[in-house]
């Protein structure tokens, strides 16, 4: 069993192992191609986040899924770049919003420069991605175009919040499903149908982008929480400072309605305050690590993982399947 790429992957096929390596290697001399520019500062911004690495789950993704028809397809590699390429824009406008200090272990981009040069960078990246996508054929663009409307509208909702009436765990299961899931679902997407996969396969590896997508950001909520910035590249607690209520969170808080203990009470009054304060923030977090919430949303993850996989079943036996159920496995393991 090894390794493949930096989101850890194990797989057993020598085979699958060299192709989605050669894969993953060429997605990544496309990003650098695609973030060069003219004006050097540009490109050094532009570069800031692809050099600092990454999980490259989503490329990842596009090159499993490729598998099901032919790898080699000209379109694979593209639509791998394309999808990296925005996500990482989104990366720039979310570390604004979040008043993020660090991402991927460097400083953010926001920190180094300023909010207007994150902006503009991650501009500057969806527009590398439109240029490649376009190259793709309009059914591509109008997919890509669907699923940007999708992230958009998600972090809309997140930022509205719920309405009154409304299961906060239900409409951040409906957030995360945008944010997240809408682009993972385009790469599975994209894997598939640029090799020429039957359209069954499309569909079945699409639903299952989504379904990962969606527990990758349990996974990433618990590690907000559960991790030091070693191992989730990022300052811990940034959501909980930013007062965005992810799964942990709001596991907490419907345990705190529904008859909770002193103790779920008291914490969720310290939550509500003002957690700029070091030390206050420094509590809050220590609370959520002991606290049942926590592993309650490690089991939400789990469901999530669990339901990609099912997912897969009616794939015909192979080794990019295997390879599949085992992300799925790499994803819960994240949570811990």
């Amino acid at each position: 069993m090894t390794v493949v790429g930096p989101f850890g992957l194990s797989v057993r096929d020598q085979a699958l192992e060299t192709g989605v390596q050669a894969g993953l290697a060429a997605v990544e001399e496309g990003l650098i191609e695609a973030t060069k520019s003219g004006v050097p500062f540009i490109t050094e911004a532009a570069q800031h986040l692809v050099r600092a690495g990454g999980k490259r789950f989503r490329p990842l993704l596009v090159m499993l899924a490729a598998q099901f028809g032919d790898p080699h397809a000209p379109g694979v590699v593209p639509s791998a770049v394309v999808v990296e390429l925005t996500h990482l824009a989104t990366l720039y406008h979310d570390d604004v919003m979040d008043e993020a200090d660090v991402r991927r272990g460097v400083p953010s981009a926001n920190a180094r420069w300023d909010n207007s040069v994150a902006v503009l960078t991650g501009d500057f990246l969806f527009a590398r991605a439109s240029h490649i996508l376009a190259d793709l054929g309009p059914e591509a663009v109008r997919i890509q175009a669907e699923a940007f409307e999708r992230l958009v509208t998600g972090q809309i909702l997140e930022t509205a919040g719920p309405r009154e009436g409304d299961d906060p765990i239900a409409h951040y299961l409906d957030v995360i499903a945008g944010k997240t899931g809408s682009l993972i679902a385009v790469a599975g997407r994209f894997g598939a149908m640029m090799s020429g996969a039957d359209e069954n396969v499309v569909d079945i590896l699409t639903q299952y982008g989504e379904r990962i997508g969606t527990a990758f950001q349990l996974a990433d909520d618990v590690l907000d929480i559960a991790s030091d910035s070693h191992e989730s590249g990022k300052t811990p607690g940034t959501d909980l400072r930013e007062g965005i209520a992810t799964l942990p969170v709001l596991r907490l808080r419907a345990r705190a309605a529904d008859g909770g203990s002193p103790e779920d009470l008291a914490l969720c009054a310290l939550l509500d305050g003002d957690l700029s304060d070091d030390a206050r923030h420094a509590e809050a977090l220590a609370g959520l690590r002991a606290h049942p919430a926590l592993e309650e949303a490690r089991r939400d993850t789990i469901r999530c993982a669990d339901e990609a996989r099912n997912v897969l079943a009616p794939l015909p036996d192979c080794a990019a399947k295997e390879a599949l159920s085992y992300l799925c496995d790499s994803v819960v393991h994240r949570a811990g």
